[in-house]
């Protein structure tokens, strides 16, 4: 069966407080033609991600977004997983960081992990869940994933996150090395909207 068809509204929130994520999703969306505000400097409360799954806590914050504003928002939920650590951080990427989001205390923490772990091998991959949310309990999600491996130093200071310590298969750079133009080509994130951009009618 062919996938829904969908109108992209002009005006779209941004259903995040992260700068980083933000500007991401703003590079993505803004050549569409879209107005982007973020749930930030509307002033929307930040929900709890209780899920399991990027796709659940994507859901959970569009919708969020959406019912608060009645207007239609976008939202990301996404993560680093590391497989000889059984996938984690996962969805506690986040949460790895501590309350003060500190991204140089989580990436320590995947590289001190690995080193506990005898003859660790370094796969790794992003994964992001896309979830578009509608005043009147509309959903639509969208997934993407890039494969790589974790490196130590960290490399880079542009992107955000985990970005420095993850470079993606077949490349020489890590994420953090990378202009926004080069990541964008192939990150997960960017991934997970091209499938958006493909049920677009």
């Amino acid at each position: 069966m062919p996938p829904e068809r969908l109108i992209l509204p002009r005006r779209i929130i941004a259903a995040t407080h992260n700068q980083g994520k933000l500007a991401e999703l703003m590079d993505l969306l803004v050549p569409l033609g879209c107005e982007v505000e973020s749930a930030h400097a509307l002033g929307l409360a930040e929900p709890a991600e209780t899920e399991a799954s990027f796709i659940g806590n994507a859901a959970l914050k569009a919708r969020a977004a959406a019912r608060a504003s009645g207007r239609w928002a976008l939202a990301d939920d996404s993560g680093l997983e590391v497989m000889a650590l059984g996938g984690q951080p996962g969805v506690l990427s986040a949460r790895w960081a501590g309350p003060q989001r500190d991204f140089d205390l989580a990436m320590r923490r995947v590289a001190d992990s690995l080193e506990r772990i005898a003859d660790a091998q370094r796969s790794a991959r992003f994964v992001c869940a896309l979830a578009l949310a509608g005043p009147a309990d509309e959903m639509h999600v969208f997934e993407g994933e890039v494969a790589g491996e974790i490196v130590w130093p960290p490399r880079g200071k542009l992107g955000f996150g985990y970005d420095p310590i993850f470079q993606p298969l077949g490349h020489q750079l890590s994420f953090g090395e990378m202009t926004p133009e080069a990541k964008h080509a192939m990150s997960h994130r960017a991934k997970a909207f091209a499938k958006l951009v493909d049920t677009l009618g």
